[in-house]
């Protein structure tokens, strides 16, 4: 069995979320995919002072209407405000409307984050069309027993906002994520600059063998690609690391 992911590389106009989202309908006219995955904070950038721009609902009515229009589950993450506290909101969003989400576990205390939002605590799995997605997002990538596959994914989403002077450790521990795991890894990165901050993009599709499906470089754009989980199956069982894995218990 084969799935379509799209991946949405752009510049993000900063804390602008009205241009964001019509550009976003823009480049997605006409795509053809299973899933298409957005950056983290796509429709503002990176806010580490989130007052005035956090969701309370208009951009998850948008990724809704999108993935109706599109018949494709629409995944990126979005700062929202859910009663007094605020969160970096990781959301799985299908053709019927129905809301799967996931909450930034790791912030990103060296720029701020950790001061204005609340880390999620658990970990979130979503099955799709017969393929299972393991959703992360951005800092989370550099914390490999968060990421450890347990036999209950096929695929990792990393969504994020990674600067230009780390794109090396970016391109490596994606890399990473999917040799150990023997999963597919996405990874949603952007280009452009903001505030202090300039994006190189580097957003892939890497194998379960850590080689690139498709390397979007600084390109602004859309790749589609196929994952196939059928292979993904036969490699496992071929080649069992994880009959040799260590147990332990995330807490």
């Amino acid at each position: 069995m084969k799935q379509r992911v799209a991946i949405v590389q752009r510049d993000i106009a900063w804390r602008d979320v009205d241009a964001n989202l019509k550009a976003l309908e823009q480049m997605l006219e006409g795509v053809d995919a299973d899933v298409v995955v957005l950056s983290e904070m796509f429709q503002t950038g990176f806010v580490t002072e989130p007052e005035g721009v956090s969701d309370c609902g208009s951009t998850l009515c948008w990724m809704q209407r999108m993935a109706a229009k599109m018949d494709a589950a629409i995944v990126g993450s979005v700062s929202v405000k859910a009663g007094d506290d605020h969160y970096n909101r990781m959301y799985f969003v299908k053709p019927d409307g129905g809301v799967e989400w996931y909450d930034k576990h790791h912030l990103f205390s060296v720029g701020g984050e950790h001061l204005r939002y609340k880390a999620g605590a658990e970990r979130k799995v979503v099955s799709w069309r017969g393929v299972r997605y393991f959703l992360a997002v951005c800092y989370d990538l550099r914390f490999p027993v968060w990421s450890r596959q347990r036999g209950d994914y096929d695929a990792i989403l990393y969504v994020a906002l990674w600067p230009k002077p780390r794109r090396e450790v970016w391109r490596t521990l994606l890399r990473a994520r999917a040799i150990e795991n023997q999963a597919y890894a996405v990874g949603v990165n952007r280009i452009g600059c903001e505030p202090g901050l300039e994006y190189s993009g580097d957003s892939a599709v890497v194998d379960y063998c850590g080689r690139d499906v498709v390397d979007m470089a600084s390109r602004e754009g859309v790749a589609i690609v196929e994952l196939d989980v059928v292979a993904l199956q036969h490699f496992r069982e071929k080649f069992n690391v994880s009959a040799d894995a260590d147990n332990f218990e995330i807490k």
